[in-house]
């Protein structure tokens, strides 16, 4: 490892925010200055936020599809058991690869606090829409409702972690 792999990795908070603290080189190599790049291991606030905009953004079409409504019902429920499965392999592998690759050692319960966090949101965000649409049978029939939420949280969760990444 050179000197400028060990620069890239400091970690510095500046305004309670971690950054990366990325060397500037000169085209012979020496170091002429840092830049700050944020590094957002850290699932906070502002994250959350925007994790339920992007879940509803996303949601709210695929909600409002009588496709979505019916495909519940006739979709085994081991497909939507593999489909909340897909759904957590995604956003584990788009988290893992835009924010923790270089450090994940270091932030590996930041890691699944992020993902778990972001599929959580999406379902209750699905739910709370379905619910509000009235297609969220969870009184007459929970399996239907449950199929129902897991199916739409796919994309959901995959708009939530989108927009988690915008900075």
């Amino acid at each position: 490892m050179d000197k400028k792999d060990t620069n890239y990795n400091v970690l510095k908070r500046i305004s309670g925010t971690l950054h990366r603290v990325v060397p500037v080189a000169d085209q012979s190599g020496k170091i002429i200055s840092y830049a700050l790049k944020p590094f957002m291991c850290e699932f906070r606030a502002q994250d959350i936020i925007q994790v339920i905009i992007g879940a509803a953004l996303l949601a709210m079409p695929v909600c409002l599809t009588e496709e979505a409504w019916t495909l519940g019902e006739v979709l085994p429920t081991k497909n939507v058991v593999y489909i909340a499965i897909a759904s957590t392999v995604m956003i584990s592998i788009f988290v893992y690869y835009n924010i923790y690759r270089s450090n994940f050692r270091n932030y590996i319960f930041h890691f699944f606090y992020r993902v778990v966090g972001t599929y959580l949101i999406s379902l209750i965000v699905v739910a709370l829409i379905l619910l509000i649409l009235d297609k969220f049978p969870w009184e007459s029939d929970r399996i239907l409702a449950i199929k129902t939420v897991i199916i739409v949280t796919f994309p959901a969760s995959l708009g939530g972690t989108l927009s988690d990444m915008i900075k």
